[in-house]
């Protein structure tokens, strides 16, 4: 775990890609404590002239967006981790996109372990078979 969806603004860019999912990574092992051999991250490019933030477009702004969805164990983060994940995410997306638009949504999905897993099994056998 986790599974993460990311959505950029703007047209494909596989160097801006490759570059926003090892940064999401990175902030996931670093600030969520999730192992890198288990994170898996999609990242799909919206043009902007599809996006709107206030009525208007992105591209009619001459601004940029992110959109991100992390889907973690319920229970394994705290509210402090999670806002610290927030935090620094925005700050790097900063630094990755020209003219972000402050309106630019994370969300950090709290999965009931029952309900989510990979591999066939779900989190909750996970911890189960481990014997926690």
């Amino acid at each position: 775990m986790p599974h993460i969806v990311i959505h950029l603004s703007g047209e494909p860019d596989a160097a801006l890609a490759a570059a926003t999912a090892e940064t999401v990574s990175d902030l996931t092992q670093r600030l969520l404590g999730k192992k890198p051999e288990v994170i898996a991250i999609a990242v799909q490019f919206i043009p902007a002239a599809q996006w709107f933030i206030g009525g208007r477009s992105l591209q009619a702004q001459g601004r940029s967006a992110y959109h991100l969805e992390i889907s973690v164990t319920d229970e394994t983060n705290t509210k402090a981790e999670k806002a610290a994940f927030l935090r620094e995410l925005h700050a790097a997306m900063s630094a990755l996109r020209p003219e972000l638009h402050e309106v630019s949504y994370a969300h950090v999905i709290d999965a009931r372990a029952a309900a989510y897993g990979y591999g066939g099994r779900t989190q909750e056998y996970r911890h189960q078979a481990a014997g926690v």
